[in-house]
């Protein structure tokens, strides 16, 4: 797969001229940036191939950069004029958007850009992909709809073959509406007027866009669940304008070595016997390349690149009786920040692919071997990253209408469910379910978790056994730190600032029970904090030896509780984000404590036995 991915990075084609009014551009520099901040190049911003699970190293087209946008009133049509230029893919409310302004719910957010298609890209089908827009898109080509999105959280794809002119430039519109916390969509912690714990809003395009070329029939995704126990990978696989009689043949490599091959039709399962499987784990964490061809009477019509790992993500009762979380069937402590993705400079999006892998990096180095990503969804590079490093990866579910009660003791069982509306409800099933299946492939990930906190949870019991039934190859943990229903896998408990558990007589020999959020020991650093004032943490210190020593006892209060029953623990958190300064790195990535120094600490948990 490195090989995969490297030759596509060689490939990104050249940018279309700019026109006079898309080439002003400066990093708005009012609040603290990250080092990368300065690397971000205008012409061409987070240049990557943006798809490593399904890798296509030629005609393809990255069109970051920046484009024309508008702030216009809801209900108009189309902008008068640009107001400027926008810096593709970072949020309009950012620094490196170079705008930096708040959209709200009565404005649209409007891009324009002028494209060229390259030669190679003629007479095929030329797709046009969006990794991520916050909220509702409507994509115009040549003043045409292409379609429809709504979801801040997934990618999407739009066949504009049809829209396009024979030669010369083409032009491509973008309108974005976005009610951040007006309206129930999925939002995470968005908010109008920021404070505490909620954060400015991330309005437009924030992820990679990008152009592709494909054959009329083509691979559109494809679904690999491995089974270590079987020593089997199930792939399936998804096809646009398929043919009677096409086929599929799926092969596996261990580094150059074919393991494995198969052929069959493209609507069947492919089940691949892997022969002396070498397993993925957090300290080895191996990955299979994956070539997928598509046939037409034997010839090669369409061909993809992708890898796998062989893991299991599952859990089973120890010698006392209680529930624990297995990987690849023996119990391994998971033990990692609470980690929200948010940046100084670029909100939701890392100025660079070298600062979306540092976090992670760093993370590694501190002695964790898990990240809670917390209700918000990366691009998928991260999740490579994290495949490779042998990151292990619990997934919230990006929250939004917020407002049921929320009764945290453990004890009672109480608070209450949402009363969500049917187009709510509708809006959190699809993005949901289109996140499991854009997910699905990245073996890191071992959790998904549909709720947090009872942030607009509803239906829990429903929603967890609906989650578990559309993946049962990892845990649902159904409520993280919510209002507790006795479904899905795991129950989990948030308690600040000392590590608590949920009770093993309790709820132990039937749930893996964990300690979902705890810790948030703040450490304000002069120079390095989003606000010069009204900064907070769960529980403050003025100096980083108070603060590790504080650090360190949790670490003692987390081997007993292991002992006990306990399964899994998030510190809360990876960094500070905006007024929250309880992170282990400060906003723009400046580390607080020595990573040897937390990793000492942390390691002991993992020699801990049930």
């Amino acid at each position: 797969m490195k090989r995969l991915l490297s030759g596509a990075l060689l490939l990104v084609l050249s940018y279309s001229s700019l026109p006079a009014q898309e080439k002003n551009w400066t990093l708005i520099k009012d609040k603290i940036t990250t080092p990368w901040a300065e690397k971000v190049n205008p012409k061409a911003p987070l240049p990557d191939y943006p798809r490593p699970q399904l890798v296509r190293s030629e005609n393809w087209k990255n069109l970051n950069g920046l484009w024309s946008y508008a702030i216009t009133p809801k209900d108009q049509n189309d902008p008068v004029k640009y107001q400027g230029s926008i810096l593709v893919p970072f949020a309009v409310e950012s620094a490196l958007s170079g705008v930096g302004k708040t959209v709200g719910k009565d404005s649209v957010l409007w891009y324009k850009h002028h494209i060229t298609i390259p030669a190679n890209m003629k007479n095929k089908e030329v797709l046009l992909h969006f990794g991520a827009v916050d909220w509702q898109a409507e994509v115009f080509v040549n003043g045409k709809s292409a379609g429809k999105h709504e979801g801040g959280f997934d990618p999407f794809t739009f066949n504009i073959s049809s829209l396009l002119k024979k030669s010369g430039t083409q032009e491509i519109k973008v309108r974005v509406w976005d009610p951040t916390d007006e309206g129930p969509q999925p939002r995470g912690k968005q908010v109008r007027k920021p404070e505490g714990i909620w954060y400015t809003p991330v309005t437009g395009i924030w992820q990679t866009v990008w152009l592709e070329s494909v054959p009329k029939t083509h691979l559109i995704s494809t679904k690999h669940t491995p089974d270590i126990d079987a020593k089997t990978l199930s792939v399936n696989v998804n096809v646009a304008a398929a043919q009677a009689g096409d086929q599929v043949r799926i092969t596996a490599f261990d580094g150059k070595n074919e393991v494995a091959k198969k052929e069959a039709d493209i609507n069947e399962e492919v089940v691949l016997a892997i022969e002396n499987p070498k397993l993925w784990s957090t300290t080895s964490p191996f990955l299979y390349d994956l070539k997928i061809e598509l046939l037409r009477k034997g010839k090669v019509i369409d061909q993809v690149g992708s890898y796998f790992a062989m893991r299991k993500s599952s859990m089973a009762k120890d010698q006392h009786g209680i529930e624990r979380m297995l990987l690849n069937n023996e119990f391994v402590f998971q033990y990692g920040p609470l980690d929200q993705g948010w940046w100084p400079d670029g909100l939701y999006t890392a100025p660079t692919v070298e600062a979306l892998i540092f976090d992670i990096i760093k993370t590694k180095e501190m002695g964790f071997n898990m990240i809670r990503k917390h209700i918000k969804v990366e691009p998928a590079r991260w999740y490579y990253e994290c495949d490779k490093l042998g990151m292990l990866v619990w997934q919230d579910m990006p929250s939004g209408d917020l407002g049921n009660h929320w009764e945290p003791n453990l004890g009672t069982m109480g608070g209450t469910d949402k009363d969500r509306s049917p187009a709510s409800e509708a809006m959190y099933r699809k993005e949901w379910s289109k996140i499991m299946e854009d997910l699905h492939n990245f073996p890191s990930i071992v959790v998904w978790t549909p709720f947090n906190e009872a942030w607009g949870q509803f239906k829990t019991k429903e929603i967890a056994e609906w989650t578990k039934k559309k993946d049962p190859s990892r845990l649902v943990n159904s409520a993280s730190g919510g209002n507790h229903v006795i479904t899905g896998d795991i129950v989990d408990l948030h308690h600040y600032p000392e590590p608590k558990m949920p009770r093993p007589d309790l709820f132990g020999t039937t749930h893996a029970i964990v300690l979902g959020e705890f810790g948030g020991l703040g450490l304000p650093v002069a120079g390095h904090t989003w606000k010069d004032k009204d900064n907070w943490g769960y529980q403050s210190f003025k100096t980083a030896d108070e603060l590790f020593e504080k650090y360190d006892s949790f670490i003692r209060s987390l081997e007993g509780l292991i002992k006990k029953g306990l399964s899994a623990a998030v510190y809360t958190q990876t960094t500070d984000v905006e007024q929250e300064t309880n992170g282990l790195m400060t906003y723009d990535r400046i580390l607080k404590l020595p990573e040897a120094k937390i990793k000492t600490a942390n390691d002991r948990l993992y020699l801990v036995k049930p």
